[in-house]
């Protein structure tokens, strides 16, 4: 692949993510709360969580292996972010579920293909065709405004997005089968802080690497977490009534 068509493939990328956004306020995706058996067989949830987020991780690595970029400051801080968030959510994540829930087989192919075209995507933009000249600047590309907030936007979002998801895994005692609201750290103002923690770390991510790719990245989580946030808040609220829900937003607190 060459720069220009690498370049149509970020914009058919884009494109797609437009289609699915569009497609998931209409189409609810069939897992969590949302599977229904109408989407076909289904695995057990942990295992499929590992082979859908895993293939990222791999391809990502792999890439970069073969790109010849090394160790190269900043591209290799890029790497070591990008792994550590699918580290976490390929082979931690997954084993830290409780409950027995399951996802369909259907579900989780579309998220395979989905991390590989993402991690193909990601490594283009970062280690094969790279926007910006000023990652030779080594280290001192580090120390520029934009890369501070771009890092410091990553953790913060990584930290918001780990403390959710331990909120959401601990809402129910051993054996509990209820549904809760949770309402603990940002679920005081949103219904999926754990979506909006994720939104905001890549966005840290795509202002630190400044490529085209990973703002694309950015756009396909959009495109794929808001329109469920939106279908989890409406569930919030038929189930546990609009004075429970209060005043939280959907995502992105205040806004939406």
């Amino acid at each position: 692949m060459d720069r220009e068509s690498f370049q149509l493939f970020l914009w058919v990328m884009s494109a797609v993510a437009l289609v699915v956004f569009v497609a998931l306020y209409f189409v609810k995706a069939g897992y969590g709360m949302f599977r229904t058996a109408s989407w076909g067989a289904s695995i057990n949830n942990k295992i499929a969580w590992m082979l859908m987020e895993a293939p990222v991780f791999i391809v990502m690595l792999l890439l970069w292996w073969l790109s010849g970029v090394g160790f190269a400051i900043p591209q290799f801080l890029f790497l070591f972010l990008f792994l550590l968030h699918y580290f976490q959510r390929s082979f931690v994540f997954p084993f830290l579920m409780k409950g027995k829930s399951k996802m369909p087989l259907a579900i989780m192919l579309m998220g395979v293909v989905f991390n590989v075209l993402n991690g193909m995507m990601q490594a283009g933009g970062l280690f094969f065709f790279p926007s910006l000249e000023e990652y030779e600047k080594g280290w001192s590309y580090l120390l520029e405004p934009h890369a501070l907030a771009g890092i410091a936007l990553f953790f913060v979002g990584m930290v918001i997005n780990w403390h959710s998801d331990y909120v959401i895994r601990h809402l129910r005692k051993p054996g509990d089968t209820k549904h809760y609201l949770p309402a603990r750290g940002l679920y005081k103002y949103v219904t999926s802080a754990n979506y909006f923690g994720e939104l905001v770390e890549w966005i840290g991510f795509a202002i630190l690497t400044a490529a085209p790719a990973a703002w694309v990245f950015v756009w396909w989580t959009f495109a794929n977490l808001v329109p469920r946030a939106h279908a989890i808040h409406r569930r919030y609220r038929e189930e546990f009534g609009d004075d429970a829900v209060g005043k939280r937003k959907r995502i992105i607190p205040f806004i939406y």
